[in-house]
């Protein structure tokens, strides 16, 4: 596609162009029907210094402009924690929109790689928007429906440019569809009867709130520690993450699964916001937060998403971590029932995740969106 007018690609540098960073996807998704405009205190939130993931990451970022007109964005972050888990020297981009623009697409990715290069990085992966536990990967399946809550979306045609400079697959992650009306399979009832003195749950706990919210922490941490990719979750981190969601969700959505008494797995799950936020139009103000909670209350959401669950490692590919997480997906799905759920995405999941995709898909479920992580070396 043909552009006018010469393309400059600049830098983010104060809060005029990181509020023109933070809207250009207004313009890029102006008329796509699945695109669910974020919202803007969410975004300023995750782009600001108060962050803590900026305790232990850095980020820059850039924009794409012809005729002082905005066409394009990217950022590119380089993670300590992430250095010092993999012992790689690997930078990420992410924040990647842009019009059907191939210059545009090839400026930007090559303004990230300089500036990671810069700074001593052999290896790219993204996208992330910013980091593996927030938005990860690039949709190239699964067009067709909004995207989940705390899930990206970006048109068909990013794939395509981004191979275009050089870049190749590294892992791809899958969202599952399914619906909580199945029959669970008669040899899990069995097993679940058999370990039902041993294995119990329990809700989240609003008295002991941030207890239980580092317990689900140090759970996760544990569970993925051995993932593709992993950054484990720093305090700060999860905790502005509980406190974010503190009051969109019930107790029932946080399930801590116990073995003899001790936690050893756990499941969160969302009500879909996107559902009951499109018109908003990413503004909570001035009357968005009443429009949200008065939704949540009277009319709930129909589908949730499953966005983190963990059975602690040493319980990994045993009987006993198979009955952890079935029974933290029962309980999870009687919860969202009460309230009125009928569908639910589980997501991520790894594709190398067999075990897994396998419970998942005994209980029905379909892997129906599947994100790309690409890599590139950095010459």
């Amino acid at each position: 596609m043909t552009q006018e007018g010469a393309l400059r690609v600049e830098p983010v540098d104060g809060p005029r162009d990181l509020e023109q960073f933070i809207r250009l996807p207004w313009a890029v998704y102006a008329h796509d029907p699945s695109w669910v405009p974020p919202l803007l205190a969410e975004r300023r939130q995750l782009l600001s210094q108060q962050n803590p993931y900026c305790a232990h990451a850095r980020w820059q970022g850039w924009v794409a402009r012809r005729r002082a007109k905005p066409v394009g964005r990217i950022s590119a972050q380089i993670d300590r924690l992430y250095l010092e888990h993999h012992e790689a020297d690997v930078g990420f981009f992410g924040m990647l929109d842009a019009s059907e623009d191939p210059e545009a697409f090839a400026a930007l990715l090559n303004a990230a790689e300089t500036w990671l290069r810069e700074q001593g990085m052999r290896r790219v992966h993204g996208p992330f928007n910013l980091s593996i536990n927030q938005e990860a990967g690039l949709l190239i399946e699964g067009f067709h429906t909004p995207p989940m809550i705390g899930m990206a979306h970006n048109h068909r045609y990013y794939g395509h440019h981004i191979e275009a400079q050089g870049y190749v697959k590294a892992k791809d992650l899958l969202a599952y569809w399914l619906g909580l009306g199945y029959e669970t399979p008669k040899t899990v009832r069995k097993m679940l009867d058999r370990l039902s003195r041993r294995i119990t749950h329990r809700s989240l706990r609003r008295g002991a709130f941030d207890e239980d919210v580092e317990l689900v922490r140090e759970i996760f941490n544990d569970a993925w520690s051995r993932n593709w990719g992993f950054v484990p979750f720093t305090r700060e981190e999860f905790h502005e993450l509980g406190r974010s969601y503190k009051l969109l969700i019930t107790n029932d959505f946080v399930q801590i699964v116990e073995l003899d008494g001790e936690p050893a797995a756990m499941m969160v799950s969302l009500p879909n916001l996107n559902e009951v936020i499109r018109d908003l139009d990413g503004r909570l103000l001035p009357h968005g937060w009443l429009k949200l909670l008065w939704r949540l209350k009277v009319r709930f959401p129909r589908t949730a998403r499953v966005a983190l669950m963990g059975v602690r490692r040493r319980y990994h590919g045993s009987p006993l971590g198979i009955a952890l997480a079935f029974t933290a997906i029962e309980a999870s799905r009687k919860a969202a029932v009460k309230l009125g759920v009928r569908e639910a995405e589980l997501s991520w999941i790894l594709e190398d995740n067999q075990g897994m995709r396998s419970i998942i898909e005994s209980l029905g479920g379909i892997a129906y969106k599947r994100y790309r992580v690409y890599e590139k070396a950095l010459a």
